[in-house]
């Protein structure tokens, strides 16, 4: 009976803080003073708007259920007493705005189209997350933090119909992102009608498998249209234009990406004359020697600028290889006429060369870092995805940046355990992780922070087949990027935020959106004080205001166990278990052992050093009493990618019982387990004996993410130095913790 009253009040306290609050925009406003009263509208409101704000006010009264034939021109200085009130008014920022709801009329005040759009968007949300009719008083103050906010679209591995593209575009105006980056050709297939080059899209648009695992571990082919068996698609120069109106009305720019030098194979495929000399099967680099590959690029991009009006054009710029290039005659003589250093200058000649005949036209060039090597063209704009170092070098150099590192921005990653997930190429990426993104690099000198324009999600398709899957992987991760890029960081909120996403999970259900729901996970993060042996514990969920119950006895959370309200701490080793409670039964029971092993906190030298883009915790990380979580990005995995050696100095000889340590593998990326590990035992540091091995017996195959722990058991061995090695099977090798008992 006492459980059940306590989760009464529980649920009661909930409604009663959903009830403080009626206005649950994200991303959240500069500032909102909520006021007593409220706004009632129907199809009898009348819309008064400046000429300038006309579209806006027709795309407000379709959302709002009001007749187009009650809109209204605002004539100058004139003063409606009621109605909705769209008003131009003198302002620097474009995309600045004031709303103002009062119990007779809503008032609308900016000095551009895109901050009327932005008021109009904030009203549909107020409405479509509360009650029909009824639009809450409020005083709201708005503008962005970012200029660049933006989502990129992969539709070369998987190709999606332009119905579903605008679909799109109007979930993310709805959330003010403003820039749809559309990955338009990559090897898998080229999706833009291109007049001059006709077999880009009769051929090279078509693939031989339906689905891109398929093709890419088979052989690759390529089919054309109108053949039963392929699969693929492509826009028309029509379709593209007027999906590019459609975004602009929606206040959205459209940023196309046309792939070089690398990622061509389809045309490679269709055009053989563009590979370089001495090229096997269908290569991935255009020939940079041949100055038909120019002609080609520059009648592409030419076609592409007549259809996108954007000042950005994207080139791609990454992940060329550079093995062709060494070996043809026609790139060797390029690197040679031109003094070029080697095949990074090669291709940094490519990329000048380009940014050159774009810059002529008016345009500006927008690549991956990759763009920095072997020196960056002038006017470029680079987007930093290997992390945020190339975002931070381009700074430096005065160029502008857009940061979308593949730790925080990478949409593809799982966003809750694989299992029970739809197939994703790896990682972890969830709700929290993308809210927690700061796009200003703490490093970066405040003088050079002006160059992060923003920053922009980006969703790779390999392994997303269908328009349900696309929405579940962006939604609504997209939301909280949103908030990120838009709203002071400084009022930035995570059970703030979660609170005002219970009401977004409503309005994305009304526009049929098949969106990744909240997870009941419970997140157990512990702090963990060696010299006293007591770890502070933590709980976390996505669920808003859940009752969370644990024990730390190991034991199963029931509907009596301890509730969290705070922090709490343990001493010791033990074994924390919580669970979100609802109706008194636990929903899932996630476990963290707390185990104060021999290793922790000791001194680990380092035979072989970690890799540079993964040191994690550095020297402390393989002993510091933390397991690493689903993705190899959390800080708490370090990656090698050399054999792993390191040395343990547990400070006295003492008894040894037991080594073991964990791997993970996902072989998309190129992070596979140990071939073996081994484990030696020295009393001096110099002298090590052989204690025992354990083999992997994970395929290499499986593309599935897994986890092994590698376990070496002693007997009657003391000793003070513990060898650890690792022998790198190939590419990446990531360890979380050595446990030595």
């Amino acid at each position: 009976m006492k459980s059940l009253i306590v989760s009464i009040c529980f649920i009661c306290l909930t409604l009663l803080s959903f009830s403080q609050n009626r206005i649950h925009v994200v991303p959240k406003p500069r500032q909102v003073i909520e006021k007593n009263g409220e706004f009632r509208y129907s199809a009898n409101t009348m819309i008064h708007t400046s000429p300038e704000f006309r579209e806006t006010a027709a795309y407000l009264a379709e959302i709002l259920g009001i007749p187009s034939k009650n809109i209204q021109p605002l004539k100058p200085g004139s003063k409606p007493a009621s109605g909705i009130v769209l008003e131009k008014t003198p302002g620097q920022d474009s995309a600045a705005y004031r709303l103002s709801i009062t119990d007779k009329k809503i008032t609308a005040l900016t000095a551009h189209p895109v901050g009327a759009l932005y008021a109009a968007q904030t009203l549909a949300q107020i409405s479509l997350t509360g009650t029909k009719g009824i639009l809450p008083c409020a005083e709201i103050s708005d503008e962005p933090r970012f200029a660049y906010r933006g989502l990129m679209l992969d539709v070369s591995r998987n190709f999606y119909p332009p119905e579903y593209v605008k679909k799109l575009l109007s979930l993310l105006s709805l959330y003010k992102i403003n820039t749809f980056h559309w990955h338009l050709t990559d090897a898998a297939g080229w999706r833009l009608e291109i007049k001059k080059y006709p077999e880009l899209t009769t051929r090279a648009a078509w693939r031989s498998s339906k689905t891109w695992k398929d093709w890419w571990f088979g052989k690759r082919e390529y089919g054309n249209e109108n053949d039963p068996k392929s699969y693929g698609g492509y826009y028309t120069q029509e379709q593209a234009r007027d999906i590019v109106a459609f975004a602009k009305s929606r206040g959205i720019t459209v940023i196309p990406e046309i792939e070089m030098p690398g990622h061509s194979d389809e045309v490679m495929a269709i055009y053989p004359h563009l590979r370089c000399d001495g090229a096997k099967g269908i290569p991935g680099e255009l020939c940079i020697g041949n100055d038909s590959t120019f002609i080609f690029m520059q009648d592409v991009i030419t076609e592409v600028m007549s259809i996108f009006p954007s000042t950005y054009i994207h080139i791609g710029g990454d992940e060329a290889g550079k093995g062709n290039w060494k070996t043809c005659s026609k790139c060797q003589k390029r690197i040679k006429d031109n003094n070029l250093k080697d095949e990074y200058e090669l291709q940094s000649y490519s990329i000048r060369r380009m940014e050159k005949f774009i810059s002529q036209k008016g345009r500006k060039l927008l690549g991956w870092d990759e763009i920095l090597e072997g020196g960056l063209a002038p006017g470029s704009t680079v987007m930093s995805w290997r992390g945020e170092r190339g975002g931070i070098e381009a700074a430096n150099m005065n160029h502008d940046v857009i940061m979308t590192p593949g730790n925080y921005c990478y949409f593809d990653k799982y966003q809750q355990e694989p299992a029970g997930e739809p197939e994703a190429i790896g990682g972890y990426l969830n709700l929290q992780k993308v809210y927690s993104y700061e796009p200003i690099p703490a490093e970066l000198e405040k003088a050079k922070q002006h160059f992060i324009k923003g920053a922009q999600a980006n969703l790779w398709t390999e392994y997303i087949p269908s328009m349900e899957h696309l929405d579940y992987m962006i939604f609504p991760r997209i939301i909280a990027l949103s908030e990120v890029l838009w709203s002071d960081p400084a009022n930035r909120n995570w059970d703030e935020f979660k609170s005002r996403m219970y009401w977004q999970y409503g309005l994305l259900q009304k526009m049929n959106v098949n969106y990744c729901r909240p997870s009941d996970k419970v997140e157990i993060m512990p702090a963990i004080d060696p010299a006293r042996k007591t770890t502070s514990i933590k709980l976390n969920t996505e669920q808003y205001k859940p009752e969370i119950r644990y024990t730390t006895d190991g034991s199963n959370p029931t509907a009596t166990s301890a509730l969290y309200t705070k922090e709490f701490e343990v001493a010791g080793s033990s074994m924390i278990k919580a669970s979100v409670m609802r109706n008194g039964s636990s929903t899932r029971i996630d476990t963290l052992l707390i185990d104060f092993h021999k290793a922790i906190g000791r001194k680990v030298i380092y035979n072989k050093p970690w890799n540079n883009s993964y040191p994690a915790q550095k020297e402390s990380t393989l002993v510091n009493g933390y397991k690493g979580t689903l993705t190899y990005q959390d800080g708490q995995w370090q990656g090698f990618t050399t054999d792993m050696d390191v040395v343990i100095d547990l400070g006295e000889t003492q008894p040894i019982s037991s080594v073991s340590g964990t791997f993970m593998q996902i072989i998309g990326p190129g992070v596979y387990m140990p071939d073996f590990v081994e484990v030696s035992i020295s009393n001096d540091g110099n002298n090590f004996v052989t204690a025992g091995k354990s083999v992997n017996d994970v395929p290499t195959t499986d593309p599935k993410l897994s986890f092994k722990t590698f376990r070496v058991n002693l007997e009657n061995l003391t000793g003070r130095y513990i060898r650890f090695y690792a022998k790198n099977h190939t590419g990446f090798l990531f360890a979380d913790e050595i446990i030595v008992y």
